[in-house]
């Protein structure tokens, strides 16, 4: 694997950050700063772990780290989903929901491997 680009849970952050942040400007201009915020950067810090941890990998324990961090973003974006889910019962987060609950099992999926399988040139 030469890139994080070529990590399936990467790109599906990424696409899913993207979605958040589109859904996020339809929030009321009261909440823009706040919540829309919030969730903004959870969303975003998903990725970025992810891509953080790739460029560990060679340490297998600070790759794991990373992707830990991750999950935990990912678990306080669901958060706020559920929050703008109840506020704002105009704009639709059940989607993104689902698709971030599927994200969170393949990243836990994917952490198991690394703590299974992964090999680095550190390995001897």
């Amino acid at each position: 694997m030469k890139s994080y680009k070529e990590l399936e849970i990467y790109n599906e952050a990424f696409r899913l950050a993207k979605a958040t942040h589109l859904m996020s400007l339809d929030l009321p201009k009261t909440e823009q700063y706040e919540l829309g915020s919030q969730i903004r950067r959870s969303a975003q810090s998903v990725r970025s772990n992810i891509v953080e941890g790739y460029g560990r990998r060679e340490y297998k324990t600070e790759f794991i780290r990373f992707l830990i961090f991750a999950d935990a973003s990912l678990l306080e974006t669901e958060s706020h989903l559920e929050m703008i889910k109840e506020l704002y019962e105009d704009i639709s987060v059940d989607k993104l929901l689902e698709e971030y609950h599927f994200l969170g099992k393949k990243l836990s999926s994917f952490i198991n491997y690394v703590e299974a399988s992964w090999k680095t040139s550190r390995d001897k």
